[in-house]
Parts: structure tokens; C-alpha cells; sequence
């Protein structure tokens, strides 16, 4: 999986922008509520090729059956 990364700016008027990569899906849209939270209103968004793109899922498990 390739890295994750959120870059923010903040201008001199206090604006926010912020510019992820390396997530796929609508992934990068909950990673950002977690890191802004309710600091700032959602102005616009800009939506990305990576957005439309499935984040893989890898899971494993064992199952022990009982005779």
C-alpha cells in the first residue's frame, strides 16, 4: 500500500487548505474530519482520481472446526 499523506497549508488569512495522497476512496474524506474535526467550515472540495478508485482490503482468518 503505498503511504499516506496529509499536507496542510494555512495562508495568511487563516484559510486551510489541505491536499492528500496515497488514499483511495472516501477514505481521505475521514481522515481529514479526524485531523479538522469541527476547526473550520467545509469550503470545497476537490475531488481526485484516487477518490474513485477502491481502497484494498486484505483480511484473514482461521477457523478451527470441532469434531
Amino acid at each position: 500500500m503505498p503511504e499516506q499523506q496529509i499536507t496542510l497549508t494555512i495562508d495568511e488569512e487563516g484559510a486551510i487548505t489541505a491536499k492528500t495522497s496515497g488514499f483511495k476512496g472516501k477514505t481521505c474524506l475521514g481522515a481529514l474530519e479526524e485531523i479538522l474535526g469541527d476547526t473550520t467550515g467545509l469550503i470545497q472540495v476537490k475531488i481526485t482520481d484516487e477518490y474513485y478508485q477502491q481502497q484494498a482490503v486484505y483480511c484473514s482468518e482461521t477457523i478451527k472446526l470441532r469434531k
